[in-house]
C-alpha cells in the first residue's frame, strides 16, 4: 500500500530541491515577489507583478540602453583622491572600487542608441551612493566639453545621493560647476537628456540632473531634494502623499515624462533622432584621442578649456 499517510521527516533547508540550482530564484525588492531569475533578467530587473524597477549598475544600465559593442568609455583612468584626509575616506572609496569595479561613481563614453551617436553618462550608485566628487565631476565636464567639440548629444543617466560629504566644498563645487558645463551645452546648441533614475536626490537633482532639455524618469524612482529623515525633521506642514517620486515630479512639471525602462532605448532613439541625430554616424571617432583612461594621477589638474577641478 502506498505510504500516502505517512509523515516524513522535514528535510533541513540546505538539502532540499537539490535539483534546483542557487540563484534560479530571486525575490522583488518591494512586493516580495517570487521571480525567476532569467525572467527577471528578460524583464530588465522589473518586477512582473508589481512593477517596481530595481536598480542597476553602470554595467547594466549600458548593456540595456546603448547599441551592443557600441560603447566606449574616456578618462576611466582618473581616480578619486583624498584631498581633506577625511576619516575612512581612503577605505570607503575602496571599498566603492571593488563593488562597481570603476574608480569612481560617473562612468562617461560615447555610444549608439538606436543608431544615434551620442556622449553617455551613467552615474553609478554602488560607488558611495554615486555621490559626487571632485573626479565625478571633472569626468562631466569633460564629456560635456566632448559633446559640444563633436556636436553630440549628450545622454545622462542618474542614479546619486548628491554632493560627497567627505570632500566638504571640494564636493559641494561640484553643483555648480556641473551646472555651468550645462550652460555651456545649451550656448553650443547640443542637446542635454537626462533620465532620473531610482534614487536621484540631494545636490544631484538641485543642479545637473534638473537641467535637462528632456528629462525622463523610471516609474516609482525616489526623485527629491532632501531624504526622508531629514525632509521629516524640516518639515512644518505634512507633505502630500509620493511626493517625493518621478510621477509627483511628473505632475509638478519637474519631469516631462516618466518612461517605463522596457521603452527607455527606444524614447531616447526617439529624441535623439528629433534634434537632429544622423542614424549610423560613426560616434566613436569623436571619441578618438579625448581623455587619457589609463591616467593613474588621480584627480586632473585642469581639462582642455581652462576649468579646473572644483
Amino acid at each position: 500500500m502506498p505510504d500516502w499517510f505517512r509523515r516524513r521527516t522535514p528535510q533541513p533547508m540546505n538539502e532540499r530541491s537539490p535539483d534546483v540550482p542557487a540563484g534560479a530564484f530571486t525575490k522583488c525588492a518591494k512586493c516580495g515577489h517570487i521571480l525567476y531569475a532569467k525572467d527577471f533578467e528578460r524583464d530588465l530587473k522589473v518586477c512582473l507583478r508589481c512593477g517596481h524597477h530595481h536598480r542597476l549598475t553602470a554595467d547594466e544600465r549600458i548593456e540595456y540602453t546603448v547599441d551592443p559593442d557600441s560603447f566606449r568609455e574616456t578618462n576611466a583612468g582618473l581616480a578619486t583622491a583624498d584631498p581633506l584626509r577625511f576619516p575612512d575616506y581612503a577605505a570607503k572609496a575602496e571599498r566603492g572600487r571593488e563593488a562597481a569595479g570603476r574608480n569612481d561613481a560617473l562612468v562617461t563614453g560615447t555610444a549608439r542608441i538606436g543608431g544615434y551617436p551620442c556622449v553617455f553618462a551613467v552615474a553609478d550608485f554602488t560607488f558611495m551612493g554615486g555621490s559626487m566628487g571632485s573626479v565625478f565631476g571633472e569626468k562631466f565636464v569633460r564629456a560635456a566639453d566632448q559633446a559640444i567639440e563633436s556636436k553630440l548629444p549628450f545622454v545622462l543617466f542618474c542614479a546619486s545621493g548628491g554632493a560627497r560629504m567627505q570632500e566638504g566644498l571640494f564636493g559641494l563645487m561640484q553643483m555648480a560647476k556641473t551646472s555651468a558645463a550645462v550652460a555651456q551645452l545649451g550656448e553650443a546648441a547640443v542637446p542635454y537628456l537626462v533620465v532620473l533614475t531610482d534614487p536621484t536626490t540631494g545636490g544631484a537633482f538641485a543642479s545637473f540632473a534638473s537641467l535637462g532639455d528632456v528629462i525622463l524618469a523610471e516609474p516609482g524612482a525616489y526623485v527629491a531634494f532632501a531624504g526622508t529623515r531629514v525632509a521629516q525633521q524640516a518639515q512644518t506642514h505634512k507633505p502630500p502623499p509620493g511626493y517625493q517620486t518621478s510621477e509627483f515630479q511628473q505632475e509638478r512639471g519637474m519631469v516631462d515624462r516618466v518612461t517605463p525602462r522596457k521603452e527607455l532605448k527606444d524614447t531616447l532613439a526617439r529624441l535623439l533622432s528629433f534634434f537632429g541625430g544622423q542614424s549610423g554616424s560613426n560616434g566613436e571617432e569623436a571619441a578618438a584621442g579625448y581623455g587619457d583612461t589609463k591616467n593613474p594621477a588621480g584627480i586632473a589638474s585642469a581639462s582642455r578649456n581652462g576649468r579646473g577641478q572644483a
